[in-house]
């Protein structure tokens, strides 16, 4: 425990509770396009049509017209064949980061993760005691050398990415990574955890391949609904190779038993009586609707040497600062301000500092965004000078 770090953003929340505070902070879908409505019946159908169903014990792996759903939906979107039995229900994509870590990692194993890299990765597998290898990313994705060079001297246990729209960066891989870190790991020791959290949310240029298709027999691919529908039902799932599902199955058991049965039939009636794109083209035009506004903001009232990313979809963005200017100065001068970001530190497994941050627009209306990125645009001008 003394090696886990604390999720700095959890802390920060607590910041945002003060209502004046305007937060680019957390990681919040917008609760506007939350379909309301359309889980309240499909709530009330499945307590009235099987309440002793619904409320008893169930399987591990979790309902299988859900995970069926989930196969289809791979078949539908990405052309991938990945059979329902290969698919575990997970209470959100958080847990599976936690049962990866369970099954793979050993104190001292190598393990290869995104610089910078998801925090709630680094948090869950840090329980575990690995010995992180960073590898850099860049505009279109991992540095491949770098990959090449960390699997070739140290087999590390697996590649953890967010190939699409990455927490925290926004970045995307390119079909080119993609097939590259396909080449790299088939074949090799090392599996590539592949969460694609943020996949459904692109809102600009057109759907790229997952890299589970050019490693199948290395691949776990982890999902989640808490993007799409609803992140307080807490549902995701990861869709594995035979032989690491079943360690994943023993894992799980330990774990809880199996994950909230209700919100699983309560999920899958929604999607099985409700237009998924209909409600998907929804949020994809909020979320570009709010990222051209906050990017709009930032050329407006950033000085000219910060840089920034400009995601085609997912909820955030990656703003640089010049060499020497501290996010964590930055943050503290912007919090007296009433606005709240991510400073970039902790997307760092080895601990160095950074002088980028990240910024949340799914959570905020444009007039927020418009005002926030004011005063952090002003707040930055005091500090570089």
């Amino acid at each position: 425990m003394g090696k886990t770090p604390r999720s700095f953003i959890r802390e920060i929340l607590r910041v945002t509770e003060d209502r004046s505070v305007i937060s680019f902070a957390g990681g919040l879908p917008n609760p506007a396009l939350f379909p309301v409505d359309g889980i309240k019946e499909a709530a009330i159908d499945v307590l009235t049509e099987k309440p002793a169903e619904a409320l008893q014990y169930s399987t591990t792996e979790g309902y299988l017209p859900l995970r069926q759903w989930i196969a289809e939906r791979y078949q539908e979107r990405a052309g991938l064949s990945v059979p329902p039995e290969n698919i575990l229900i997970t209470n959100g994509s958080q847990q599976s980061l936690d049962l990866i870590g369970k099954i793979c990692i050993d104190k001292n194993s190598p393990v290869a993760i995104e610089k910078p890299g998801y925090l709630g990765a680094i948090q869950a597998f840090s329980l575990y005691e690995p010995q992180f290898h960073a590898v850099d990313l860049e505009p279109d994705g991992p540095d491949i050398a770098s990959l090449e060079d960390i699997v070739r001297r140290c087999t590390p246990q697996f590649f953890y990415g967010v190939p699409n729209f990455q927490n925290p960066s926004g970045v995307t891989y390119s079909d080119e990574k993609r097939r590259e870190v396909g080449k790299i790991l088939s074949g090799s020791d090392t599996l590539f955890i592949e969460d694609d959290a943020y996949g459904e949310l692109r809102f600009r240029g057109d759907d790229l391949p997952l890299v589970q298709q050019f490693l199948p027999e290395n691949g776990v691919i982890l999902g989640s609904f808490s993007k799409i529908i609803a992140p307080g039902m807490r549902m995701g799932w990861i869709a594995a190779p035979p032989e690491i599902y079943d360690k994943l199955i023993t894992a799980k058991q330990a774990s809880d038993l199996h994950s909230n049965y209700l919100s699983q039939l309560i999920i899958h009636r929604f999607l099985r009586d409700h237009d998924i794109e209909c409600h998907l083209r929804q949020i994809r035009e909020s979320y570009h609707m709010q990222r051209d506004c906050m990017v709009k903001a930032m050329e407006e009232f950033f000085p000219q040497e910060v840089t920034f990313t400009r995601p085609d979809g997912g909820m955030f963005l990656w703003a640089t600062l010049p060499d020497g200017i501290s996010p964590l100065d930055l943050f503290e001068l912007s919090i007296q301000n009433k606005v709240a970001f991510v400073p970039g530190n902790p997307f760092y497994t080895d601990g160095g500092s950074s002088n980028s941050l990240r910024l949340n627009y799914s959570n905020a209306d444009p007039d927020s965004i418009f005002e926030g990125i004011r005063r952090l645009g002003d707040a930055m001008k005091s500090l570089i000078g």
